[in-house]
């Protein structure tokens, strides 16, 4: 055959195949075919062992190690920093976030961007949506509820930039004054997991995988890195532990943080009796045990027992999952099948849950919409305690004045690393602590405004209590007092029962001075209220998020009115 001839048979098959439907190989096939892993008709499992397949130790070992954000990093010797330097991943971690993970681009594994918490993204540098505190969403009762508000802030963490969502808080309130209460479900193991399950689904519905925490028994702020929750195996499992196994049951989160504290004096993060025998053997989970910020006390105790990513370094003393795995991979006191098991869990979880498959683009947030989902939220969370005479709902009245808690500004959310920054700044400045926990925000969801806007042919108006007089005269003058007080409570420390400052001496002076008083309780957990029996009306509010006060849409009810809606239930 001539060159020519051969030249025109070449271009004709060439035509002949771009222009057949039959033998056109998509560019996904192709894919697929060069990395069989990305193939979604295969199980996550069988995904996720072909990945492991390619994988180095090295890059294992780099699943298996995470970094906190910020200025920390800059501190460290880079030397100790396992597979990259402190330069590359100050660059790739997103400011002010929980942490970081590198990804494996030859592998297509992503890089992990972590946010905390359940009431939304916390990111000093970017103001987000607040859902109601869970043990709020936890009063509805409701799971679609939570689902909804999981959907929302999963949304959000995926605009933001984030792909793991350190939510699903469900310790079970052992101790009334745990300055986290606010962050979990309730005393009751079903309800608990019922409603943070839902949470689960709806932020692992958008593809980032979302986080079941602490386990287990981390019960209290006060000496949590230190102390031991003495507990029966069975009493274990038929409290703290079935909240676990059946929100796992019924939301597979892809993570499960283990706790500060220790279980029967073995820490929770190197406890093998719950990680391994009880989480992965007695439940099957498939996902990955990471550790808390700080949780880790040991490498090989605590890789052998079931931890599958150190977390949040520098927090911990020691890079115990960096070069001290390496070296107990060497010796042999790891063995290479733990380390495959850990990386394999990791993978099985971004596989699972969608991460790999859909990787994350930053984006503009309808903060409109969400801000209505957390409305609804806070409509179906209020609990009415008391209500004599039927002087709820509100009727008629012509006079109503407001007293305390800033009112006029926002409503109270809880501190830690469940504190969302608000959308249109935090309402109430300059108030302590200002570091860490702190601070204290107030969405700035004003109730006065609200009911302003909802009854406008009342005379309403507002004090701020300080003045226990000046609230009794006003009182005197008002066919309806509402005082709200409130409780600050975050993470790291315990609060009193007992509410701060003058609170209860202005509720009595007020109900002294007016018998319609109503109360509006703003706290992360129970309190004290010696003044009961001396007000009409009492309603929970828990800490009850973006538009916890108002609503900018017509003939909906802000926080005061939802106080008659509760009346009418």
């Amino acid at each position: 055959m001539s060159l020519q001839r051969l030249r025109t048979a070449l271009l004709l098959s060439a035509s002949l195949l771009a222009a057949s439907p039959l033998m056109v190989v998509p560019q996904t096939a192709h894919a697929e075919a060069v990395a069989p892993w990305m193939d979604k008709t295969l199980s996550s499992d069988q995904r996720a062992a072909l990945l492991l397949a390619q994988m180095t130790t090295e890059e294992k070992r780099l699943l298996v190690f995470g970094y906190a954000s910020g200025d920390q990093l800059t501190q460290i010797d880079p030397s100790v920093i396992p597979g990259l330097n402190t330069r590359e991943v100050v660059a790739n971690v997103i400011p002010g976030s929980a942490g970081y993970i590198p990804g494996i681009p030859r592998l297509g594994i992503p890089a992990q961007f972590q946010t905390d918490a359940s009431m939304g993204v916390r990111n000093h540098l970017m103001p987000r949506t607040s859902l109601p505190s869970s043990l709020a969403t936890a009063a509805s009762w409701d799971p679609q509820v939570t689902e909804g508000g999981g959907r929302m802030i999963g949304t959000e963490a995926r605009l933001s930039g984030f792909n793991i969502m350190l939510a699903g808080g469900i310790n079970l309130l052992r101790e009334p004054r745990n300055g986290r209460n606010f962050e979990y479900t309730g005393e009751d193991p079903l309800l608990a997991a019922e409603m943070g399950a839902g949470l689960i689904r709806g932020v692992q519905s958008v593809h980032v995988v979302s986080t079941v925490k602490h386990f287990s028994i981390n019960a209290q702020e006060t000496g949590r890195t230190t102390l031991s929750a003495q507990i029966s195996e069975p009493a274990l499992r038929m409290s703290d532990n079935l909240a676990f196994e059946l929100a796992i049951e019924r939301a597979s989160p892809g993570s499960v943080m283990c706790s500060y504290n220790k279980i029967n004096d073995v820490y929770a993060c190197e406890n093998e009796a719950l990680l391994t025998d009880t989480l992965k053997r007695d439940w099957g989970y498939k996902g990955y045990v990471m550790s808390d910020w700080g949780a880790v006390h040991s490498t090989v105790q605590a890789a052998n027992a079931g931890l599958d990513q150190q977390s949040g370094f520098p927090f911990d003393k020691q890079a115990f999952f960096g070069e001290s795995l390496k070296a107990a991979l060497s010796d042999g006191s790891v063995p290479a099948r733990r380390l495959d098991d850990m990386a394999r869990r990791i993978l099985w979880a971004l596989i699972d849950k969608g991460v790999m498959d859909n990787p994350v683009v930053k984006g503009e947030i309808d903060f409109e919409a969400h801000h209505r989902i957390a409305q609804t939220a806070a409509e179906e969370s209020l609990v009415l305690l008391k209500n004599d005479k039927a002087l709820l709902p509100l009727s008629g009245q012509k006079r109503i004045l407001l007293v305390g808690s800033y009112a006029d500004k926002g409503v109270l959310a809880g501190g830690g690393s469940s504190s969302v920054s608000p959308v249109g700044g935090n309402a109430v400045t300059g108030l302590e602590p200002k570091g860490w926990p702190g601070p204290v925000v107030w969405q700035p969801s004003s109730p006065l405004k609200a009911l302003q806007a909802q009854l406008p042919k009342a005379q309403i108006s507002y004090l701020s209590g300080d003045d226990l007089s000046a609230a009794a005269r006003a009182a005197r003058s008002a066919d309806v007092v509402i005082v709200f007080v409130h409780q600050w409570a975050g993470e790291g420390f315990d609060v009193s029962l007992d509410l701060n400052g003058q609170q209860d001496e202005l509720v009595r002076a007020v109900a002294s001075a007016n018998p319609n008083t109503v109360v509006v309780v703003e706290s992360g957990g129970p309190v004290f209220m010696p003044w009961k029996d001396e007000v009409r009306a009492i309603l929970s509010a828990f800490y009850p998020g973006a538009r916890g006060g108002e609503d900018h849409r017509p003939r909906l009810p802000g926080l005061i009115i939802l106080l008659s809606r509760c009346a009418r239930r």
